[in-house]
């Protein structure tokens, strides 16, 4: 069994997550783009304090909500009062790449149909490719980033291992990682 299908088992932050979220498809865009900041400010970090955290900074950037275009419209007052905000993690750094990332997804929209419609249209790829894709396209998304946002949207394997209970949900979900793996059979 992989390190967080063993330790996550009966955790208060990590159960919800690993059991229900991490690795599972179908994600619409505000949900995904939520995954990315929450991988984006765990950079350096351990996944708990973001877990910790997410509720805060769900509310603190609005939602992470896409269709309303708040958080790419954020100036110096917005960035002044999130670096304020001890609810989240302050890094300045990641606090203007979200905003500007909030921008790409919007853009995403209007060129792609979507953040959704656009990780589906260059899946599969190989991790290389996806690292190189995003950061092409978006602000701190080292592979590190991109590696643990592409688990756990389901567009890359190795979520959860065989024989973690999760793991037959996940091959019901028919996650987009699978799917590549049975078209090249």
């Amino acid at each position: 069994m992989n390190w967080y299908c063993e330790s996550s088992a009966g955790h208060p932050l990590h159960a919800p997550y690993h059991d229900t979220e991490y690795g599972f498809p179908g994600k619409d865009d505000r949900a995904l783009f939520e995954l990315l900041c929450l991988e984006i400010f765990q950079a350096g970090l351990s996944w708990e304090l973001v877990l910790k955290k997410r509720p805060t900074m769900v509310e603190a950037f609005e939602g992470f909500d896409v269709d309303v275009d708040v958080v790419a419209a954020y100036g110096d007052q917005d960035i002044a009062r999130l670096l304020d905000d001890p609810g989240i993690i302050r890094n300045r750094l990641k606090v203007n790449s979200i905003i500007h990332n909030a921008g790409v997804v919007k853009d995403l929209r209007e060129s792609d149909g979507g953040f959704a419609k656009w990780l589906a249209d260059h899946h599969p790829l190989e991790h290389k490719a996806w690292v190189k894709l995003f950061k092409k396209t978006f602000k701190f998304t080292g592979p590190e980033v991109v590696n643990e946002f592409l688990m756990s949207t389901g567009y890359l394997g190795g979520a959860h291992s065989t024989d973690c209970p999760v793991y037959p949900d996940i091959l019901k979900s028919n996650p987009p990682w699978l799917q590549a793996q049975n078209n090249k059979s």
